[in-house]
């Protein structure tokens, strides 16, 4: 692979994006190889990379299919629901907690 231009913060030309601004924007790279880095200073550790790419090469997002919407809603279902005593607890249950707080603190509830 050639070497890529560098750019600092804020200094890229036009006609490249991030992936998020491409994403802003309804587009993805769609395989395009990266056509520049952008460089973010940072005083006591390596500096902050983005990659960039062109946005005259970028393809539009593909559209969500009813399959997909379908297995989102099983997966964010499957992290609101406790694995104690298997209840939507109507929030995403916090990994540190690994359960709802209802079952996490039962004496906070019978108090309350």
């Amino acid at each position: 692979m050639a070497a890529v231009p560098v750019y600092r913060w804020r200094l890229a030309p036009d006609g490249l994006a991030t992936r998020r601004q491409l994403r802003a924007q309804g587009l993805r790279p769609g395989g395009q190889d990266v056509a520049a880095q952008l460089e973010r200073p940072r005083r006591r550790r390596g500096p902050l990379v983005a990659y960039l790419y062109s946005i005259e090469q970028a393809k539009p997002v593909r559209p969500m299919t009813p399959a997909k919407w379908a297995a989102l809603e099983r997966a964010n279902a499957a992290r609101r629901t406790c694995p104690e005593c298997r209840r939507d607890a109507g929030y995403v249950i916090p990994a540190s907690l690994g359960m709802c707080a209802t079952c996490a603190y039962p004496e906070e509830q019978r108090a309350a």
